[in-house]
């Protein structure tokens, strides 16, 4: 294996050392030498999948993928459904669902293969993630036995097409407070499904407008036992018919469509209200808990906030899906920027008859080349989370008598769930600027349709809400953080949560995992005085993202311990913190980013392509650095002097790497038919 390249842990002087510029240009090697580097980066970008990644490559390098925005809302839907059935035949469904359901049981391979939709049509990831993902993903594993063996195949093949139905119009990130009732009739063994108020409609559900048959359907969940009255056990999920065979709305159901949207118009967005649906007792996903005919509750999970958050954590899956797509999606947008980059031609240099290549231009560099960097950093980060996934749902839980998992099961789980919180907040935030930087990287010719961006601009806008909204998410780590996974904090109020947070021990630092043993040792290599080592060591920038981690954390909870002053109301001390809340969650998703990239390098067999990454993360690092110099120099953690280094040395850095622009956007394995853009052909 291959080791990062650094500079030695010499003290920094005022100017700080220049970045080293040792990494051979791509212009003096030749057309193999470069093919070879570009397949070793490649090798290490596409991760432990890569074999799905190239069945996909091979399966969709066809122009016909991509979306026509000629079409019809109603010929985009159609087409995209067509795709799904293509996608169906040729057994992409499969490895998403276990083997003994029907499936392959290859949770990494389905994640990866959705992934790389988005070099695509973006529609058709979204469909194609609602139908299997997550539709298929709560009858999965949500539900048991029988609806295992009643639905998972039909699901798999497209006989049955479903929608998920979370949210309501006014209910989206908090699940829990989701008004649609599912009240249990002894006398008859069914559940009644209803809206009992206009905002109690679910909203914007991928499939309801026109597709979908079935729907899983999340509500309270309301029954009595004998002697009892009737009362709300809290959100639950259930299979519940909304269509027949020839797409009319079933008895109590009223469907209707979202029309036209920012983007996604192969995908049919629609509402539901429900009015006194009856459907069998059967048909609640009893995985977590169960009705007696006699109307008698029952949970293997006593405590009702660890069972609600045991059945959002097992759907995991969707939010991991959408930060991969979103990383795909920016990677797609900004070659083709970089590709016009490269042919377009603007003013000229005295003494030059020809005009300049506008990516010999630092301002253009600066424009796209720090966004390729945070996007390898990004894929590495995503191809980690991926793996994680697979592991914990690949892996049989081990089950304690309350029926959760144990607690290193649980432990691992929880962190799961605040790294795939973090990572999509981070991922999608970046696609939908990067995605922006690329159109206007292209000047008019990246505003036309033809040319992708514009249209991919559309498409990704909605992933900073879907899934989870970005706020939310991010805010949501911060709580993990300072909670350091206590089980206690789950499902408290702000005031409750607050409270909590005061009550912990006084010196209160960033929750550490075990160290991976590069990470480790490259600390080691530096001074624990950032300033006396020198801005390129490895073991200085990581020291760098920890420090303002832990700073935050400590700093965070300081501000919270107020609530416990009587004089103060809890849920205003909470929400004047919000804003060091979401640094506290951004702080610790950007470490966990780097983290991972540092390990890609440490991986990579190619010591030319290790070298080349190398600078790409020193880029990542600078660039990043320097977004958030204002809290690094107001909290002293750099000097004037190496601020001022980090502004040059992301100028270096992008002149530095300005040679091995197409070989880093060639290494994203993007198929050559789903990159035409008339723009670059045309010079």
């Amino acid at each position: 294996m291959s080791t990062p390249t650094e500079s030695p842990s010499t003290p920094a002087t005022d100017d700080d050392p220049s970045i080293d510029a040792a990494v051979t240009d791509t212009s003096e090697l030749s057309e193999a030498e470069r093919g070879l580097l570009v397949d070793n980066l490649r090798y290490v970008l596409d991760g432990r999948w890569r074999a799905t990644r190239d069945e996909v490559r091979r399966r969709a390098n066809r122009a016909d993928l991509l979306p026509d925005p000629s079409r019809t809302l109603e010929q985009a839907r159609a087409r995209i459904l067509e795709e799904m059935r293509e996608l169906s035949d040729e057994g992409f469904a499969a490895a998403g669902f276990g083997a003994d359901h029907g499936g392959t049981g290859d949770v990494g391979a389905s994640i990866t293969a959705i992934e790389m939709l988005g070099y695509a049509d973006l529609s058709l990831m979204v469909k194609a993630g609602v139908q299997w993902g997550l539709f298929g993903g709560a009858v999965e594993n949500l539900g048991t036995a029988r609806h295992h063996k009643k639905y998972v195949a039909d699901t798999i093949s497209l006989d049955l097409l479903g929608c998920f139905a979370m949210t309501e119009t006014g209910h989206g990130s908090n699940v829990q407070e989701l008004e649609t009732t599912a009240t249990y009739d002894a006398a008859t063994k069914e559940f009644v499904i209803h809206s009992p108020t206009p905002s109690a409609r679910k909203d914007y559900i991928g499939g309801a407008a026109e597709h979908a048959r079935m729907a899983s359907v999340f509500a309270q969940l309301i029954t009595a036992g004998p002697g009892q009255e009737p009362e709300s056990y809290g959100v639950h999920c259930f299979v519940v018919p909304i269509r027949d065979a020839d797409g009319n709305d079933l008895p109590g159901v009223t469907t209707s469509d979202c029309g036209y949207k920012g983007g996604l118009p192969g995908v049919d967005n629609g509402r539901i209200m429900f009015d006194e649906v009856r459907i069998p007792k059967d048909n609640l996903l009893n995985r977590y808990a169960d009705v007696e005919d006699d109307g008698t509750y029952s949970s293997p999970i006593e405590n009702p906030n660890r069972r609600f958050f045991t059945m959002l954590g097992t759907l995991i899956r969707g939010r991991i899906t959408v930060a991969a797509t979103a990383g795909a999606a920016s990677r797609k947008a900004l070659a083709i920027a970089t590709r016009y980059g490269l042919v377009r031609r603007q003013f000229d240099a005295p003494g030059d008859e020809e005009e300049i290549v506008i990516l010999d231009y630092l301002g253009h560099q600066r424009k796209l080349l720090p966004l390729i960097a945070k996007s390898y950093a990004i894929a590495f980060a995503q191809n980690e989370l991926t793996e994680e996934l697979h592991e914990v749902q690949s892996d049989t839980p081990a089950e304690s008598p309350d029926g959760s998992a144990d607690d290193s099961k649980a432990g691992r789980q929880r962190e799961l769930e605040a790294n795939a919180a973090g990572l999509k907040a981070y991922a999608t935030w970046h696609a939908s600027h990067a995605i922006n930087v690329a159109r206007e990287a292209c000047g008019g010719a990246g505003y036309l349709d033809e040319n992708q961006i514009s249209i991919i601009r559309g498409d990704i806008d909605v992933f900073t809400t879907f899934e989870g909204d970005n706020t939310v998410l991010t805010q949501l780590i911060a709580k993990e953080v300072l909670s350091a996974y206590a089980d206690d904090v789950q499902g408290l109020s702000a005031g409750g949560w607050v409270r909590f947070i005061a009550s912990m021990a006084r010196d209160v630092v960033v929750e550490k995992t075990a160290a991976r043993q590069v990470v480790q040792t490259l600390l080691e290599s530096s001074d624990e005085d950032t300033e006396k080592s020198a801005l390129t060591n490895r073991g200085t920038q990581l020291r760098l993202f920890r420090n303002r981690e832990d700073h935050l954390v400590r700093t965070c909870a300081q501000r919270l311990r107020r609530a416990t002053n009587d004089d103060n109301d809890a849920f205003e001390v909470f929400n004047n913190a919000q804003d060091h809340l979401l640094k506290v969650g951004q702080a610790r998703t950007e470490r966990i980013v780097l983290e991972a990239f540092v390990q890609a390098i440490n991986d990579c067999d190619s010591r030319a392509a290790a070298e080349v990454l190398g600078k790409v993360c020193d880029l990542f690092v600078y660039s990043a650095l320097e977004a958030d110099l204002g809290w690094f120099m107001m909290h002293r953690h750099i000097s004037v002097e190496r601020a001022k280094a980090i502004r040059r040395g992301v100028n270096e850095l992008c002149q530095d790497l300005r040679p091995h622009a197409a070989t880093l956007v060639d290494a994203f394995g993007i198929p050559e038919e789903l990159m035409g853009a008339p723009m670059i052909d045309n010079h």
